[in-house]
Formats: structure tokens, sequence, C-alpha cells
């Protein structure tokens, strides 16, 4: 069995597809000042939705809210990050369209040069966090990240960087490009003063199913004493795991070493999937958001408090629930960040309007 694995994981490794962000012929132009990324950060709120936003609770965002409010407006950016032991985009697409058919806008999860949904584990960190600036310095709306197997080590790899902790600048990326534009600095929206890259903070993240064997591939070899610790580059974090994993779980995913600990002041949380769950699989999700008894039980999903949590269903369906739990975890935090972001936003805008009538 170890063998397969070793096998199996060694495509991964030496195989390196196209980027997933295009790669046009080179431009003359660069920009070494701070400045807004060519993207359209949508039409300013009316006063009546933004009353209706900043009324919204992040910790009970019901569909009707949704689809009757946020489906409406503008949301932060999803960089969704794929595998590479076998092709795993299928499965990182099939969340995505996931998260589309339960009422987040498509825009705010494609590629804006190509219409993709996913990064890959072998696109540059660099490139990814540049990306990422870009995108909160477009609309103000800090991303967020959910990487799978591989693609958690990546997800990883990025928030150190944006930390600080291996670099000491990054580059702005223009997605619509995919070139770096050779500046180290943006324009914060929210404040109009320039900012690095380096200290940039998302607001979500998750990684499900990062460890165990791929840990034995060179270009992993750097995250293994990193792999587990969170920075303050993000808000709030989940780490998935789960038993019967030797792919991506640490001593076969049970014990402490599958832990996530925050660094600093980061919010983490310590998940445990239903070893049921196939390693390859978890992010297949797109049949949830097909089934009306499915998507109200969604809807109505509260987590448990607890920092550290086994996840079982206690309700059974109809349809098919496969990867149920997963998605709803993920799920009620995008949602929870979708609603924070636009009120720091709104708020934000409002605190300047004040000060400079």
């Amino acid at each position: 069995m170890l063998f397969l694995c070793v096998v199996l994981l060694v495509p991964g490794c030496a195989t390196q597809p196209q980027s997933t962000v295009a790669n046009p012929p080179s431009s003359n132009k660069s920009a070494h000042e701070p400045r807004p990324s060519a993207f359209d950060p949508g039409l300013p709120l009316s006063s009546t939705t933004q009353a209706k936003i900043l009324a919204l609770d992040p910790e009970n965002v019901s569909q009707a809210e949704i689809s009757g409010v946020l489906a409406q407006v503008s949301a932060p950016r999803i960089i969704n990050i794929h595998g590479g032991i076998l092709p795993r985009h299928a499965n990182m697409n099939s969340f995505s369209e996931f998260l589309i058919g339960m009422g987040y806008p498509a825009a705010s999860i494609r590629h804006p040069n190509d219409g993709s949904y996913t990064f890959g584990y072998y696109d540059k960190s660099d490139m990814i966090a540049g990306v990422i600036a870009a995108y909160y310095e477009s609309d103000g709306l800090r991303p967020m990240m959910v990487g799978f197997s591989q693609g958690g080590f990546q997800a990883m790899r990025v928030l150190h960087k944006l930390a600080g902790d291996s670099v000491d600048r990054l580059s702005v990326w223009n997605p619509l490009t995919g070139l770096s534009e050779e500046r180290y600095e943006i324009t914060d929206p929210l404040t109009g003063k320039p900012r690095p890259v380096v200290g940039l903070q998302i607001s979500y993240a998750c990684v499900a199913v990062a460890g165990g064997l791929g840990r034995w591939l060179p270009n992993q070899w750097d995250m293994n004493e990193k792999l587990r610790k969170i920075p303050d580059s993000v808000e709030e974090f989940t780490g998935f795991q789960k038993g019967l994993d030797p792919l991506g779980g640490d001593y076969l995913g049970y014990g402490a070493a599958n832990d996530y600990k925050a660094t600093g002041k980061a919010i983490v949380r310590n998940l445990r999937l239903p070893s049921a769950y196939g390693h390859a699989s978890i992010p297949d999700t797109r049949h949830l958001a097909k089934d009306p008894a499915i998507r109200d039980w969604l809807s109505h999903y509260r987590p448990t408090e607890s920092p550290t949590a086994t996840l079982q269903l206690d309700v059974k369906f109809d349809a098919d629930s496969t990867h149920i739990l997963w998605a709803a975890e993920v799920w009620y935090c995008i949602k929870k960040h979708w609603v924070l972001e636009l009120q720091r936003k709104i708020r934000a805008q409002q605190s300047f309007a004040n000060h400079a009538g």
C-alpha cells in the first residue's frame, strides 16, 4: 500500500502542467507606483442596500438573505487551489459549482482572464499572493482561500509569504494579464494609503487533507516545519483532517500532529471529517446544491463552537449527501466572511465620507 501511494504521488511532482493564469506576450508597461488594477468593482451601493447589508447577522445568514441581498452585490474573491496527486481540478470545479449553486457570484470565483475556477499546486505562490493583493486593491474585499491536498500546502505557503515569513517583498500580479506589475505596494482601497503586499491579511482560509505522503514530495519540503502553523495573514482558518488517510494525514490522519495552531491572533479550528470520505473526492459537492432539502439544511447549518471537533451527520436525506459536512462548514464560513467584508467596506466608506464632510 505504501509503495502504491508513493507511485501515485510521483506524477504530481514530476509533471508541471500549464499555469491556470494566462501568459500573454510581455508588455513594456510597468507600474512602480501603487494604483488600482483594471477590474470592475461593481456599481456603488445605494444607501438602502448598505443598510440591508449592515443589518445582516454574519453568524446567521439565510438563503433568503443571499438571494434577496447578497447575490445582488459584489463578493470577496475565492482562491481555490487544487491538489496534484492526480488531476484534481475537476473536484475543485465541482466545489466552485456548489458555491455558485448556493448563490455565490460566479464572477468572484472564476479567473477573469480565462474563466477557469482554480489554481493548481504548481502555480507560483508569489503569483497567487500577488493576485490576492490585486483583487483586494480592486474591490476592497479581502479574498478567501481554499486549499485541497497538495493545494493545501500551496495555500499555507501563500499565507506564510503574505506574513513575510520567507520573503521581504512580494510583487502585485495582474490576474487579467498574468504578469507581475513590478510593484510591491498597493493603494489600500479602505484608507487610500499605500501599503506593501507583505503584511496583507485575507479574511478566511481553509485547508483539507494536506500532509502525509504529500510531505515526501521535494516541492513540499520547505513547508514541513510550517504546514501546521497559521500566521496572522489570515483572520480565520479551518483545518480539515480525516482518519485512514496516508496521502494527506500525518500518522494516517490520527493524533495532534494533524492539528493546526495559530502563531499569533488567527482564529483556528481543527475539524475531523468521517474516515469514509475519500481523500481525492472531498471537494466533489456540486450535487448538494441541487436538492431543496439539502439546501435548506445547509442554510440552517451552524458549526460547533469547539475549536476541535469530529463532524457527524445526524440526519438522512433522500438525495445524495456525500461530503455534506465539509461543504456545510466551508459554506458557513464563506457566507459569514462575505457579510463581514461587505460590512467592513461599507463602514470604512461611511467613515471616510463623514471625515471628508
